[in-house]
């Protein structure tokens, strides 16, 4: 049997999984439980992440964030 990892069952949830993936993932929740007990956890968390109500981060924020990552390239290409 394949190994199930995360990302594959995060990619079933969102219906981005090949048919071949979706299929190894069926027969896996039949094979072992613990598969499908994953599942429902994941689809659990999605159900409750998407009623927060999350905050997009400050332009001061964003605008540190791109000022950090452009020094540090400029530094890499430097060394």
């Amino acid at each position: 049997m394949k190994k199930i990892k995360e990302e594959d069952l995060m990619s079933y949830l969102y219906n981005e999984s090949s048919p071949e993936m979706s299929a190894a993932i069926e027969k896996a929740m039949l094979e072992d439980p613990s598969i499908k007990d994953q599942l429902e956890l994941l689809q659990f968390s999605m159900k409750h992440l998407e009623k927060l109500q999350l905050k997009s981060p400050s332009d001061e924020s964003v605008q540190a964030i791109l000022k950090y990552a452009a020094e540090k390239k400029l530094k890499d290409k430097s060394e």
